[in-house]
């Protein structure tokens, strides 16, 4: 059996980590808070805490970091996402945590990667990261997290009262999509329906109202 995932974090991708930042506070009305680097993939992050175990993360490559020697993962080093990037910051993609991310993957109809450890400061997890860095069925499938210990990053997030609502996706070719959220036990968290170009939308109770990213 497929081990219960769960929503991790929400993937917010930008050309730099201040231009990411100043869309989430333009957006949802709260700025994220200075996360860390990521040595072996050189990029840094900013994050916002969504409830228990929830958090938004804004990502961009680290300019004071060396390129790293394998490709960057949510498909930063392609030359499309910065083309797009460079317009601006936009959601990019999602990651389900798990207590058994091998059996997870297995599960998987559409590979999200070799399972790898990381880490930042004293943060210990495993994650699926593609070889090539891509993003799992354009973004639409999740990448799969497992944290190690109880450590948790929103654990030691302030409380944005701000809450995941739905996310939605479009894909020019939907049913592969479903079939492998379908596979994660994911159909009811995101619902993919066509669109001429892969996209995935969330849509957040905050203390401004429904705000769709």
């Amino acid at each position: 059996m497929t081990p219960a995932l769960a929503l991790d974090h929400l993937v917010i991708a930008a050309a730099t980590l201040e231009q990411g930042c100043d869309y989430v506070a333009s957006g949802l009305g709260a700025r994220p808070q200075p996360g860390g680097r990521h040595a072996d993939m050189g990029t840094h992050n900013a994050l916002l805490g969504l409830g228990p175990r929830t958090y938004l993360e804004v990502i961009a490559i680290d300019p004071a970091a060396p390129k790293p020697l394998r490709a960057r993962w949510f498909d930063l080093d392609d030359v499309r996402m910065r083309a797009t990037l460079a317009e601006g910051p936009r959601l990019i993609h999602f990651a389900v945590r798990t207590t058994d991310i091998e059996a997870a993957r297995q599960a998987a109809r559409i590979d999200p990667g070799p399972a790898r450890p990381a880490s930042r400061g004293d943060f210990r997890w495993r994650i699926t990261i593609p070889d090539d860095g891509h993003l799992p069925g354009a973004g639409l499938v999740p990448t799969l997290i497992q944290w190690e210990g109880d450590v948790h990053p929103a654990d030691r997030l302030p409380d944005s009262h701000i809450r995941v609502a739905t996310l939605a996706g479009e894909h020019p070719d939907p049913a592969p999509i479903r079939a492998a959220l379908a596979a994660l036990g994911l159909s009811d968290e995101l619902k993919v329906t066509y669109g001429r170009y892969p996209r995935l939308a969330a849509m957040l109770r905050t203390p401004r109202g429904l705000v769709t990213l």
